[in-house]
């Protein structure tokens, strides 16, 4: 059969075969419902009436997939004029279950309303329609087809015409809407009612496949707007809008900014040519601008924006609307206001100002502006330019700027700001003194150093207006400090330098908010300690010379340990000031007793600090009288600011930039990114000169400034963060003072705050600081990046980290313990008990108040970083911590007033274990945050660690670490092991707290410090033996003793465990049997060694005895009488005076000193003194050392005279030797520079035992001349003045001159001689 003939059967059930082209659908006019049906390929099509208004189609497809349905349709539509609505309720019922048909038009019809819904039920479940084309006579039909298609997400191509009235009047075809599913793309062009566009926008609200809506020249109202809004509030797949030229009004722009809120998928929006004023474009703009510091952008996903039109009237609120979208907005990359009438040249350079600061904004379109004219437009546009780099296109095309030709150079530059620049290192930043200094005002509450600071920069600036912040000086200096402002700036400019001045009140038992500003930065720095003279303002009460000595000590104290810490380049520089002197200058002993203070204060702190003469005694109220001081500020912070080292020339620059910009916006803390802006706007060395410069070199130029301008002490510059403090005084008093409110804060913990409630309260400061601030300069500054600065500065540690609900340990609020309380949480009758205390050295400096606060928080960072097996407890109370590593109890203790910490444990575990934990662990961390102090190390009683004895009663139970060692090392090898140290008792009130006790060495020093000791008596015998020419027998080694393996808990690991205990306890026997032994060996080395030094000894007095018969003793020695004590000179120098010569008792190997011997006074030493004795003094001192240093105390009661005697040995030395070889002297200690001095003789001089008998010659020839001097002419006189006889040894006829005792006691050696 023919593709085109079909079976038709007609209501009669008669059949007949016809072509399709000649079936007349006329015969069908009543038909309401056509049904088709798919029947089987061995079939035929056909047509039958199953009842007077029902067609039914029979359709099958032949060999050639050729759907009979196509050709029926295509016949239908084709043959027929209209086929009206009734025609289209056909044709959707016949396409209602259709799968096969994928294109659908109908030209030249008109399908009504009724059709329309027909075909849009039809398209709601009809999925294969591809392509929809209708033109109609009416563009009623296409609102019900285009919101069916977007109402299902169809992907159907539509394209619906209809007839419209033509410029001469006719009716012309035009396009109604069209919708590619391609693109997403759908645009609506006219002729459309305000019903069918909101459906046709109800329609859109969950569509997906539409991504473009094009609108443009179709008048809307505000109804559809409104629909609009909830279109922008739910649709997901929107990314482009279109609607231009639409009559909007202001109501209609409302409608689509309040969409915009929500919207968070829209990239275009495209709203020119409309009628909406500066009220909707306010409106417009809100959800892309800022509005508070609290506040974040609504909308972020906008990119495209463009307004205007020759009907907007912008005016100012638009302006306004305009600069405050451009200045915080950080998302938009394209603006476009197109052919506006109403902006002004003044709006327009305000515009061009707003983008210096604006980094997103790529591409700004002004075409057609008329209020782009002018030189100064032009001006500003290139300075926009000049300071950024990222904007890539500016149009001007039609403006008057543009056809005067003046354009061409803007485009010029945004060609130079897309190209590539040379490569610039930060290195290359010239260098200069700097331009800023801090002045800090130390002194009590009362001092009156406010109203100080204000007369001062009164002073220096007479003709400039109050400041904001400064206070009348009618009111009392206690009111002035009352009505201090909150967020003042303590800054002032002496021509081109800045002074900015802090004030440091002496708060000892709050927050220590004073050490905090030498805490994170040092630089130039001037202190003026400002002390009253009165005990309270309002009263004319003079203080005692005492009060001001404490108040004076304790300030220069503080200066010196935060100054030394920060700065080791220069001594910190001092004035002090004497304030309230018109109420006690009628005083008659005036100020001499302070001046007389000041220098002897300034005598004794000459290596610390430089401390100006002069004393200022001023009345703080009167200029006059602060002038004087005034000058003396300016002079002095010029000399400091040339002695520092210089910084780069780019930073001084930056700090009026940033004290201007501080003014301005009245902000104390920044952001990275607005630091980034600064530098962007107002320095051209720090500036981005392209799109295409290198970002990353640029930022590091900025951070080294910054960090510079950190060492300066200019900004707090926090580089992990990203926080910059611009004014360090506001955040201690203002945001850092509040930490101490937190004690009213009840918790279940001492020191511990809900890290929310800390939070909140900081918050409510910064708050009110951004009230009067300007937010628009840059982001905000929260109160949990203040929780990140203490954090980072180790003022405070999360109980919990991670855990927004966590609680914060703040150690400068805990809390203290009542003594007699303290306790250990350990009690086992087995336990040890170790304690070590570190006291500051020198007396000049002192722990200060913040430094316990943050060894709290860094040990116990330092300790959960171990892991939770070293250690779970941690308590924290005020100066104390206690905590448990790897099984031992630890307490670490404050003592404020000597400034010295306490470091206590308890364990089962040996004593050297626990020093190893403190040496370790825990003195680490106290000397890196104390690294200008120097500590000297104690050994605390254990008895007074067992019972947590007080501070107080500590004095006499300490011993220092250094001297144990040394008293060790001066004992014989066989005492060493066994030698006890006696500790006195500790009463009180005549009631005896601990009983006097001894405790064994070895029991309070490690093994680590035992085996340190033995290695250096072993070094000091090898030079020993190296010097007397002795061969050391067969040295031993200590044996290292393995640590025992972990023991595994279960029985058979019990047993195991056992094992290895009786192990260890034999390895132990055999550790303190070894330490015996090798103390043995030792000894006899020793032995060998003092036997040789005797001798040696004997023949330094007995060099020369046929010649001489010894008619004055041979060994004297010098002591100094300076101090009323008794120092033996190791050093001898000409013009040396209170010297006395004294000798010693000769008798052989047992030489001591002589007890109440009268000795002869040397009233000065001249060079010939110093030339005779200064070789006799070296060997004397060279053989002393040597006896001291293996302990062989034969020159009994001399150790008490010598200072430090390894460090006084190295003077003894020659100038031609000492000046070669300092440093190496000094470093072997006083035996290597007794054994330099014998290598330079040697070199100098082989004469040997010829040299040391010059020497010794020399010397008893001036002994001679100067007993002859002082009247010892004869034994009797020697005898009197010494305490000395002349005596022969009865075995080999040696004379000595020996004392009293020894006479009696050994007469049988000896036989008196002749006086």
């Amino acid at each position: 059969m023919s593709e085109r003939m079909i079976t038709i059967m007609s209501i009669s059930k008669r059949e007949y075969t016809r072509d399709i082209g000649d079936v007349d659908l006329q015969a069908y006019n009543d038909v309401e419902n056509i049904v088709f049906y798919q029947v089987p390929a061995n079939l035929t099509s056909g047509l039958s009436m199953e009842s007077e208004r029902s067609l039914r189609v029979h359709v099958c497809m032949d060999n050639s997939d050729v759907n009979f349905l196509h050709w029926f349709l295509h016949h239908l539509v084709e043959n027929k004029e209209k086929i009206g609505s009734t025609g289209a309720t056909l044709l959707a019922s016949a396409l209602a279950n259709n799968r096969s048909v994928e294109e659908f038009q109908i030209w030249e019809d008109s399908i009504g309303s009724k059709g329309a819904e027909e075909l849009s039920k039809m398209i709601e479940v009809n999925y294969m329609l591809k392509k929809l084309i209708i033109l109609d006579y009416s563009s009623i039909t296409m609102a019900p087809l285009i919101s069916a298609v977007l109402a299902r997400n169809r992907r159907v191509e539509v394209h619906i015409w209809g007839h419209g009235r033509g410029n001469k009047g006719g009716m012309n075809s035009c396009k109604i809407v069209e919708f590619l599913p391609e693109t997403g793309s759908m645009r609506i062009y006219n002729n459309i009612n305000s019903t069918g566009l909101q459906r046709v926008a109800c329609a859109l609200a969950w569509n997906t496949t539409v991504t473009t809506l094009d609108m443009s020249s179709v008048p809307l109202r505000s109804k559809w707007t409104k629909e609009l809004k909830g279109v922008l509030e739910r649709n997901n797949s929107l990314k482009t809008i279109k609607l231009s030229r639409c009559s909007l009004g202001n109501k209609a722009v409302v409608y689509v900014a309040a969409g915009l809120f929500k919207n968070t998928y829209l990239e275009n929006l495209s709203l020119d040519g409309n009628r909406f004023g500066g009220v909707g474009l306010e409106h417009l703009l809100c959800p892309l601008s800022t509005f508070s510091p609290l506040q974040k952008q609504a909308n972020t996903t906008l990119k495209v924006l463009s307004f205007g039109g020759k009907q907007v009237k912008i005016g100012r609120y638009g302006v306004t609307a305009i600069l405050q979208m451009l200045e915080t907005n950080q998302s938009l990359i394209q603006l476009s206001i197109c052919n506006d009438a109403s902006l002004k040249p003044t709006d327009v350079v305000k515009i061009f100002s707003s983008l210096e600061r604006n980094a997103t904004l790529r591409s700004l379109s002004l075409r057609g502006c008329k209020g782009v004219e002018g030189e100064v437009i032009l001006q500003k546009i290139m300075s926009t330019l000049e300071v950024n780099p990222w904007i890539e296109e500016i149009d001007l095309h039609e403006t008057p700027l543009h056809v005067s030709g003046k354009t061409e150079q803007i485009y010029e530059k945004l060609c130079q700001n897309g190209s590539l620049v040379l490569p610039n290192d930060f290195l290359d930043l010239p260098l200069s003194a700097p331009t800023c200094c801090r002045v800090f005002l130390c002194g009590q509450e009362s001092a009156g150093k406010s109203t100080l600071h204000n007369s001062i920069n009164e002073c220096m600036n007479p003709l400039k207006l109050p400041r904001m912040d400064a206070t009348s000086t009618s009111k009392t200096p206690v009111e002035q400090m009352a009505c201090t402002s909150v967020n003042k700036i303590n800054a002032f400019f002496d021509g081109d330098t800045k002074l900015t001045v802090c004030n440091l009140d002496g708060h000892k038992e709050s927050f220590a908010l004073q050490d905090f500003m030498f805490l994170v930065h040092g630089g130039p720095c001037f202190f003026m300690i400002v002390s009253s003279l009165v005990v309270k303002p309002a009263n004319r009460y003079p203080k005692s010379i005492d009060q001001i000595e404490c108040e004076l000590i304790y300030w220069l104290k503080f200066l010196v340990s935060n100054a030394k810490r920060v700065s080791q380049l220069f001594l910190p520089s001092a004035t002090i000031v004497l304030t309230h002197y018109d109420k006690v200058a009628h005083l008659l002993e005036g100020l001499e007793p302070i001046a007389a203070l000041v220098q002897r204060l300034r005598e004794d702190f000459r290596s610390y600090a430089e401390i100006y003469p002069t004393v200022f005694a001023v009345d703080a109220r009167s200029l006059v009288s602060v002038s004087r001081l005034t000058h003396h500020l300016r002079m002095t912070t010029k000399t400091i600011l040339q002695q520092v080292p210089q910084v780069y020339e780019v930073c001084n620059d930056l700090v009026r930039i940033l004290h201007n910009w501080r003014l301005k916006n009245n902000k104390a803390v920044i952001k990275w990114s607005e630091f980034r802006e600064i530098c962007q706007l107002n320095v051209p060395e720090l500036r981005l000169r392209s799109r295409r410069d290198n970002v990353e070199k640029v930022d590091t130029r900025r951070r080294a400034v910054a960090k510079s301008l950190h060492n300066l002490g200019e900004i707090i510059f926090f580089e992990e963060l990203g926080v910059l403090i611009m004014d360090c005084n506001w955040f201690c008093q203002d945001v850092l003072s509040q930490l101490a409110t937190l004690k009213s804060i009840k918790t279940e913990r001492s020191g511990f705050v809900y890290k929310q409630e800390l939070e909140r309260i900081l918050q409510e400061k910064l708050c009110n600081q951004l009230q009067g601030s300007n937010w628009k300069a840059g982001a905000s500054f929260q109160g949990s990046d203040v929780i990140n600065l203490l954090l980072k500065l180790e003022l405070c540690y999360e109980q919990d980290p991670g855990n927004p609900n966590t609680l914060l340990l703040v150690p400068a609020i805990l809390e203290g313990s009542k003594e007699g309380t303290q306790q250990w949480h350990l009690t086992m009758p087995a336990c040890k008990y170790v304690g070590r205390r570190l006291k500051c050295k020198d007396t000049h400096m002192f722990l200060t108040s913040d430094f316990f606060p943050r060894l709290q928080v860094r040990l116990h960072n330092k300790i959960m970083c171990l892991g939770q097996q070293h250690g779970a407890l941690y308590n924290l109370e005020k100066n104390l911590i206690y905590t448990v590593i790897n099984g031992a109890h630890v307490r670490v203790e404050l003592e404020q007033k000597d400034s010295s910490i306490d470091v206590l444990a308890c364990s089962s575990k040996s004593v050297t274990d626990m020093v190893r934990i403190f040496h370790k662990l825990i003195i680490p961390t106290i000397l890196n945050l104390s690294s200008s102090l120097m500590f000297e190390e104690s050994i605390i009683r254990p008895d007074c660690v067992k019972y947590l004895i007080p501070h107080r009663f500590l004095q006499t139970q300490q011993l220092p670490l250094k001297r144990i060692k040394q008293i060790l090392l001066s004992l014989p090898a066989e005492s060493m092991y066994e030698y006890e140290h006696t500790w006195s008792a500790i009463e009180s009130n005549k009631r005896i707290i601990l009983q006097s006790g001894s405790d064994h060495a070895r029991d309070m020093l490690s093994d680590d410090d035992f085996h340190e000791v033995l290695h250096r008596r072993y070094y000091d015998l090898q030079h020993l033996a190296t010097e007397l020419a002795v061969t050391p027998d067969n040295q031993q080694q200590p044996e290292i003793i393995p640590e025992t393996d972990v023991v595994d808990p279960s029985i058979l690991g019990i047993a195991k465990g056992v094992e290895m205990v009786l192990q260890r306890l034999k390895r132990v026997e055999q550790g303190i049997r070894d330490l015996k032994e090798e103390i043995a060996s030792l000894r006899y080395y020793e032995y060998h060694l003092v036997t040789e030094l005797h001798r040696k000894m004997d023949y330094v007095m007995n060099y020369n005895i046929q010649l001489e018969e010894r008619k004055v003793p041979q060994m004297f020695y010098l002591v100094s009488l300076d101090n009323r004590s008794k120092q033996l000179v190791t050093r001898i120098l000409p013009g040396m005076r209170s010297l006395r010569v004294h000798m010693l008792c000769e008798f052989r190997r047992e030489m001591h000193v002589v007890e109440d011997q009268l000795g002869c006074d040397l009233i000065q030493v001249d060079n010939q003194t110093v030339k005779s004795l200064l070789p006799y003094m070296s060997k004397f001192m060279k053989l002393l050392t040597f006896a001291l240093k293996i302990g062989a105390h034969f020159i009994v009661g001399m150790g008490e005279m010598i200072p430090d005697l390894s460090r006084e040995v190295v003077h003894l030395l020659d100038s031609s030797v000492m000046y070669g070889a300092a440093a190496s002297a000094a470093s072997m200690g006083a035996l290597g520079a007794a054994a330099l001095y014998g290598r330079g003789r040697n070199k100098s001089n082989q004469g040997g035992a010829d040299d040391m008998g010059e020497d010794m010659k020399a010397a008893r020839q001036w002994l001679v001349d100067f007993l002859k001097g002082q009247g010892v002419l004869t034994g009797m006189d020697i005898a009197q003045r010494f305490g000395l006889w002349r005596v022969r040894y009865r075995d080999d006829g040696h004379i000595a001159w020996i004392c009293r005792k020894h006479f009696a006691a050994r007469e049988e050696e000896i036989f008196e001689l002749p006086l």
